[in-house]
């Protein structure tokens, strides 16, 4: 496809989101089973099942600029659920592991922020207010789930991971 059109752009844009978003349904569960904090656990699957929702929305999105939901390879996704799994093989303190898998997990979520923040100002100037809707819901659900690790990691994580530096 030719990047010589905003719609062009706009196609392109989806079709990395759906890739990204399904490589995130694979990722999701190793995090979660992974992870030894169960607060962290349930908001790994938690956001699994959100992530599902967000596939239909990017399908919905899809239909309604009538075209196949064609996921297009996200390499900047592979990279970053790569180092995510990385993690997963070190050896090393539970709650400073669930520490960094907190930090892989919002590289992720800041990527997605990006990615929908692009596709929403697209759908707005190409005047697709259904779209605009539909990524604007993604977009907050992704902000939020961000905000919500930072919580998890300023208020139970990072601390338990800092105790078990034995300071």
């Amino acid at each position: 496809m030719k990047l010589d059109t905003l719609d062009n752009l706009f196609v392109m844009e989806l079709k990395d989101l759906l890739s990204a978003e399904k490589q995130l349904v694979k990722a999701l569960p190793k995090m979660a089973k992974g992870a030894t904090s169960e607060a962290l656990r349930a908001a790994f699957e938690e956001h699994l099942e959100q992530t599902k929702g967000q596939i239909e929305r990017l399908e919905q999105v899809f239909a309604l600029i009538d075209k196949a939901p064609r996921a297009e390879h996200c390499k900047a996704m592979e990279g970053l659920i790569a180092e995510g799994s990385e993690l997963l093989e070190e050896d090393g303190e539970p709650a400073v592991k669930d520490a960094a898998l907190i930090g892989a997990a919002q590289k992720v979520e800041h990527y997605e922020i990006s990615g929908y923040g692009t596709a929403r100002a697209l759908a707005e100037l190409l005047g697709l207010d259904e779209a605009v809707d539909l990524l604007q819901e993604t977009l907050d659900e992704e902000k939020e789930t961000d905000e919500n690790l930072t919580k998890l990691a300023l208020n139970e994580i990072n601390v338990e991971a800092k105790s078990a530096d034995g300071d």
